[in-house]
C-alpha cells in the first residue's frame, strides 16, 4: 500500500481522473493512517473500505455482527485520533468462504450446516435489523454509507426470496449508495452479458477483476485491457457511478494512463450467446429460488389436490355400488 500510493504517477492518474479510492482497513496502524493523511493531501477522495482482518474472515455477515460492530467503532476512534477525513464508509457483506471451504472436508456438517441455515429466518431478521441499524448511526454521525453486494442479491429481491442470504449470511441492506460486485472474470462464457443482464436499475456497479496470480484473459485470471474497457462501457450505460477491483491490478497492468483517453462512446457488441447464457442462468436461479421459497404452499396445493382426486373417486365408486 505504502509503494502504491508513494507513485506520483498513480496519484496524479487519480486526480486526472477524479477518482475516489476505497482503502481496505485491515488494520489501524499508524502506517496505513499515514498513507490516508498522504491521500488527504494529495485531494484525492478516500472511502473507508473497512473490512476485518483475514483470519476473522474479511467481509461481514450475518455470523459475526458483534465482530462488526466492534471493528466500525475501533475504526470510528482511530479515524478521530488520526484525524482522517473520509467521504464515505463501505461496508462489504459477503458469505465467509473461509468457513465453508473448511466444511468440504466434513460433508455431512456442511449439509447440516446448510439445512440448519436455510431453516433459520431469525438469524437473518437479527443481522438486517442491527446492520440497518448500523448504517443508520453511521450515516447520523455524517458519514456517507456505500454498501456492496454480491450479484444474486437482484434475484432474491425480485422473487422475494431470502434463501441465499440464509446459505451464505449475505444480508441485504442498503445504505447512500449500493454497488453491485459484477466481476466477469470469474464467468467469462456470459462476459459482459452479466453486466447486461443485472445492471439495469442498480446505483453503482462494480467491475473486476484486474489482479490476479495468473495470466489477464484467460480462464479464471484477470480482465485484460480489451476485456475490462468492454465491461466499463457496458456498466457506464446504466450507472454513473463505476467501481473498479481493484487499484493494484490496474497499475500492474498499465490501465490507469489507459483510461485518460479511453473512448466512452465506443460500440461493444455482446455475443448472442452470451446473452442467452446470462437469461437462462437468470431464470433458472430465479425459478429456483421461488419454488424453494414457496415449498410449503406448493406442498399444501399437491396435497389439497391429491386429496381431491381421492374424493372423486371414493365418490364415482360410491355411485357404481349404488347403481
Amino acid at each position: 500500500m505504502q509503494s502504491l500510493f508513494a507513485d506520483r504517477n498513480v496519484i496524479a492518474s487519480l486526480n486526472e481522473l477524479h477518482a475516489e479510492v476505497a482503502v481496505a482497513i485491515l488494520d489501524f496502524s499508524p502506517e496505513r493512517a499515514a498513507v490516508v493523511r498522504g491521500l488527504n493531501k494529495a485531494g484525492i477522495r478516500v472511502v473507508a473500505w473497512i473490512m476485518l482482518p483475514k483470519e476473522e474472515g474479511s467481509y461481514f455477515n450475518a455470523d459475526n455482527l458483534p465482530t462488526a460492530m466492534a471493528r466500525v467503532a475501533a475504526f470510528e476512534r482511530w479515524t478521530a485520533e488520526n484525524k482522517l477525513k473520509w467521504v464515505a464508509v463501505g461496508l462489504d457483506i459477503e458469505p465467509n468462504v473461509a468457513e465453508l471451504a473448511a466444511l468440504k472436508t466434513h460433508r455431512w456438517h456442511l449439509i447440516m450446516t446448510l439445512i440448519r441455515r436455510s431453516l433459520d429466518d431469525k438469524r437473518l431478521e437479527r443481522a438486517r435489523t442491527e446492520y440497518s441499524r448500523l448504517i443508520t448511526e453511521l450515516e447520523s454521525r455524517g458519514y456517507t454509507v456505500q454498501t456492496y453486494q454480491m450479484p444474486y442479491v437482484l434475484a432474491e429481491r425480485r422473487v422475494h426470496s431470502t434463501l441465499l442470504d440464509r446459505l451464505f449470511g449475505t444480508v441485504d441492506v442498503r445504505g447512500n449508495k449500493e454497488y453491485l460486485m459484477l466481476y466477469t472474470n470469474v464467468a467469462r462464457p456470459i462476459g459482459a452479458a452479466m453486466i447486461w443482464s443485472l445492471g439495469r436499475g442498480a446505483q453503482g456497479i462494480s467491475v473486476g477483476s484486474t489482479d490476479g496470480e495468473t495470466a489477464a484473459g484467460v480462464g479464471t485470471g484477470p480482465l485484460d485491457w480489451d476485456e475490462f474497457s468492454r465491461d466499463l462501457i457496458v456498466a457506464s450505460h446504466y450507472s454513473r457511478e463505476i467501481g473498479v477491483y481493484n487499484l493494484e491490478g490496474s497499475v500492474r497492468q498499465g490501465f490507469l494512463p489507459l483510461l485518460k483517453t479511453m473512448d466512452w462512446s465506443k460500440s461493444v457488441v455482446i455475443p448472442e450467446d452470451s446473452v442467452r447464457r446470462a437469461e437462462n442462468l437468470g431464470l433458472i436461479l430465479r425459478t429456483v429460488l421461488w419454488t424453494t421459497s414457496h415449498i410449503l404452499y406448493l406442498l399444501g396445493a399437491a396435497l389439497a389436490l391429491c386429496a381431491w382426486f381421492e374424493w372423486r373417486r371414493r365418490a364415482r365408486n360410491k355411485k357404481r355400488n349404488i347403481a
